[in-house]
C-alpha cells in the first residue's frame, strides 16, 4: 500500500474480499453545506450506501495521511471545520507533506480511490467547463482526472452553473464515456434535463456494471461517467434556477471571484437567493446518487470472483 494511504479496516476487508465499496468525497462536507446539515448529509450518504449492501469509504486527508474510510469523529471534524482547504490533484503533495487536513474534490477523491483499488465513487455533480471559459480558461480539474483515472463516477451530471455542452465536448475529446442511468439526456444537477444527450443510456445497475467490467477487461484506463437525474419530485424549475444562476454569475463577476473559490461562492449565492431550495435539491440528488452507486458496485462485484483491491 502507498505509504501515505491509511485504509479503514472495514474498507480494507471489503476490498480484499471483493465486496462492493463506494467512495465519497469530503469537499461536499466542508464546502458544500453549512453545519450541521453537512454532517447529516455525510452520515446519510454512508447510511444509504450500507442499505444497498455496500461499504462507504469517505475519503479525505487527515494530518498528512490519505484516509480511506473516515471515522465518525473525522467526518465530524470536516463538518465543523469549514476552513479546511479544498484539495485537488495539484494540492495533494503539498498538503500531505505539511501534515495538514485536506477536503478532497472530485478529482482528488478519484485519484485516492484509485490508489486504494476502489472502482466506484458517488458525488453530487462534477466540475466542468465554466461559462465564459473561452476567455477565462476556467476548466475544472475533474475533467482531466476523468481522462486519466480509472474510476466510475456516479453523479447528477455537471453543475448547472457550468457550460454543459462545452463540458461534454471536453469529455468526448478525452475519450470519457458518458452513460445516462434510465435517461438519454445529460442531467443538469438541479434539473433532470440539459438539452444535451449522453453517449449511451442504461436501464439498470447490472447493465452499467457490465460496461464498467468490459472497460476494465479491455484495459481502458480513463474514468467513466454515470449520470443519474435528480428525482422528479426534487427537481427545480429550469427557468427559475437558471435565472438565479445568471444572477449568481453576475455577483461573482462583480466581486472578482476566481479559480477554486468560484463554485463555493456560486452555490452559496444560490442557497441565499432560492431560500434554501437549491440546498434541498442538492441533498436529494446526492442521496439518490449514493444509492445508485451502491447498486452498481454490488452488481459489478457479482459479475466476477473476489480479487484483492489492495
Amino acid at each position: 500500500m502507498n505509504a501515505y494511504l491509511e485504509c479503514n479496516p472495514e474498507v480494507k476487508e471489503a476490498l480484499e474480499a471483493g465486496k462492493p465499496v463506494v467512495a465519497l468525497e469530503t469537499t461536499i462536507i466542508s464546502h458544500g453545506f453549512n453545519y450541521p446539515e453537512n454532517l447529516d448529509c455525510a452520515q446519510t450518504c454512508e447510511r444509504v450506501i450500507r442499505e444497498e449492501g455496500a461499504v462507504p469509504a469517505t475519503i479525505g486527508i487527515v494530518r498528512g495521511k490519505i484516509k480511506i474510510g473516515l471515522s465518525g469523529e473525522e467526518i465530524r471534524y470536516f463538518a465543523e471545520h469549514r476552513e479546511v482547504p479544498k484539495c485537488s490533484r495539484r494540492d495533494a503533495a503539498a498538503i500531505i507533506a505539511r501534515g495538514e487536513y485536506g477536503a478532497g474534490t472530485v478529482a482528488a477523491t478519484m485519484l485516492f480511490a484509485s490508489m486504494a483499488g476502489i472502482r466506484f465513487f458517488a458525488t453530487g455533480g462534477i466540475g466542468g467547463v465554466h461559462r465564459g471559459a473561452q476567455q477565462t480558461f476556467d476548466i475544472s480539474a475533474d475533467l482531466e482526472e476523468l481522462a486519466r483515472t480509472d474510476v466510475a463516477v456516479v453523479c447528477a451530471g455537471a453543475k448547472s452553473i457550468l457550460d454543459i455542452p462545452l463540458t461534454l465536448e471536453y469529455l468526448e475529446t478525452a475519450g470519457v464515456t458518458v452513460l445516462g442511468f434510465q435517461t438519454g439526456e445529460f442531467p443538469a444537477f438541479y434539473t433532470r434535463k440539459s438539452g444535451s444527450t449522453v453517449d449511451y443510456r442504461v436501464e439498470s445497475a447490472e447493465e452499467a456494471a457490465r460496461i464498467v467490467k468490459t472497460k476494465t477487461e479491455l484495459g481502458i484506463q480513463n474514468g467513466l461517467l454515470i449520470t443519474v437525474p435528480i428525482p422528479e419530485k426534487d427537481e427545480l424549475n429550469p427557468v427559475y434556477i437558471n435565472d438565479n444562476i445568471v444572477r449568481a454569475l453576475e455577483a461573482a463577476e462583480n466581486q472578482e471571484i476566481r479559480g477554486k473559490a468560484t463554485t463555493p461562492f456560486l452555490l452559496a449565492e444560490l442557497h441565499r437567493t432560492t431560500g434554501g431550495k437549491s440546498v434541498a435539491a442538492n441533498k436529494a440528488l446526492v442521496f439518490n446518487n449514493s444509492r445508485i452507486a451502491a447498486k452498481i458496485a454490488a452488481a459489478y462485484c457479482s459479475l466476477q470472483p473476489a480479487s484483492p483491491g489492495l
